[in-house]
């Protein structure tokens, strides 16, 4: 009877995200006695394994992105790793109901947009009992956007494949280690680089036999400011802010210590400072990120607030060095952060430079609904501080639908560009993304 009881419970504390605001402590006793619309309830089989989550109607719904909070602000790839391959591990058996897949696509409540979520997850999702590897997800994703610039009486028109990943999370048989390799078909390739250079994503394996810790071996992203080192499907705007795409917005082959705890999260990284898949070793590099979470993990009731710095240091035909500072705070349906980065030489996404660089992007952004969020964005950039009158600044503002959380959603976005070495500009941009 009382694990009856506290899955009832469970259920109506979950049941829709908007309840969730809700500070009436007689509400509980309410959904108790009376079935609320899309209410979900929580099926188990004798040896607790989660069976599904069913809205009166016996829908399949998505209750993994009831069961916790949207941090909703730009996540880190510290954060990332951790809770993309945790999910990964928690087995879910199918609904017995039977429904056409546009249907179970359909009735899946995504409401989550810290981290990428797949639309069809559980489909793309498989157990061996046999094997070194126990468990493997699938996964496909793919960002395109339509952009209008205008420059005077001067328009130019573009559709760029920003970009088309497919690849796979998995798990071993040992519990503790897991891999990702993804690739990119489709890739913005360069003309200093061969075609393998930009095919390869993600190729690392990693464990966490160490609570609190994950340590990864290989290829995978630099944690080279926050959102230079976040992932591609969780960016606030189409376009990364300038101190991102020109500081990070890199992989690089590394041994990376992560860790994570409530009120403190961390990255160190020695490897190799080439960017490409056949650089070798051009020389050595650290990189290494440091997060203060002064209110840890408590109810939200002061909101959550982030404090982070971080340095990337390399040797790659010359010496290199980039510093980065973060604020971030979220409460409730808003969400702030401002980034601050200087650097003497640096390589990232945009390549090498010895020229001496700095820049800030301060972003904010509004929830009207969990699907529906406007941002806004400041953001200049100093591409060589020895010469003067040289600023880019890029005014933004967009509109997120989040139709399915990152796994599908729209964007439209307006940026004011104001160069002090060239003509100001206008763009609009259309963007499309979608995750299976």
């Amino acid at each position: 009877m009382k694990r009856f009881l506290k899955l009832i419970i469970i259920s109506a504390l979950i049941f829709t995200p908007n309840l969730s605001y809700a500070e009436d402590e007689y509400h509980t006793q309410e959904l108790l006695n009376n079935v609320q619309e899309n209410e979900v309830t929580l099926r188990y089989e004798e040896d607790d394994t989660l069976i599904d989550g069913l809205d009166q109607d016996g829908e399949i719904l998505d209750v993994n992105f009831y069961k916790e909070e949207d941090d909703d602000d730009i996540t880190d790839n510290v954060e990332e790793e951790f809770k993309l391959f945790d999910s990964l591990g928690k087995t879910r058996k199918k609904s017995t109901n039977e429904q056409t897949l546009f249907n179970k696509i359909l009735k899946t409540q995504i409401v989550r947009t810290d981290i990428p979520t797949f639309l069809l997850k559980d489909e793309l999702s498989f157990n061996y009992k046999k094997g070194p590897v126990s468990e493997v997800q699938y996964f496909a994703g793919y960002r395109g956007a339509f952009g209008s610039t205008f420059t005077g009486s001067h328009t130019t028109t573009t559709y760029d494949n920003l970009t088309t990943e497919v690849g796979v999370y998995g798990k071993f048989r040992n519990p503790n280690y897991d891999f990702k390799i993804s690739f990119l078909p489709i890739p913005q390739k360069k003309e200093s680089a061969q075609y393998i250079d930009y095919f390869w994503g993600d190729l690392y394996v990693m464990t966490s036999k160490i609570p609190h810790h994950k340590i990864m071996f290989g290829r995978s992203r630099g944690q080279v400011g926050i959102e230079g080192g976040s992932s591609t499907y969780t960016l606030p705007f189409i376009n990364r802010s300038q101190i991102a795409r020109n500081f990070g917005n890199l992989r690089t082959t590394a041994l990376k210590v992560i860790g994570n705890y409530n009120y403190v999260d961390y990255s160190f990284a020695v490897g190799s400072s080439g960017r490409y898949f056949t650089s070798g070793m051009p020389g050595a590099e650290f990189t290494g990120w440091v997060n203060i979470k002064p209110f840890g993990s408590k109810d939200g009731k002061w909101g959550k607030l982030t404090i982070g710095a971080g340095f990337n240091s390399g040797h790659n035909q010359f010496n290199y060095n980039v510093g980065t500072a973060y604020i971030g705070y979220k409460y409730k349906k808003l969400w702030t952060n401002f980034e601050a980065a200087i650097a003497d030489g640096y390589n990232g996404s945009a390549g090498l430079s010895r020229k001496r660089a700095g820049g800030f992007a301060y972003t904010a952004g509004w929830k009207f609904t969990p699907h529906l969020q406007l941002i806004g964005r400041i953001d200049q950039f100093d591409p060589d501080r020895d010469v003067a009158h040289d600023l880019k600044r890029e005014y933004s503002v967009g509109l997120n639908w989040f139709i399915k959380g990152q796994a599908l959603k729209f964007v439209i976005n307006y940026v004011f560009c104001q160069n002090q070495g060239a003509k100001d500009s206008h763009k609009i941009i259309l963007g499309t993304q979608i995750v299976i």
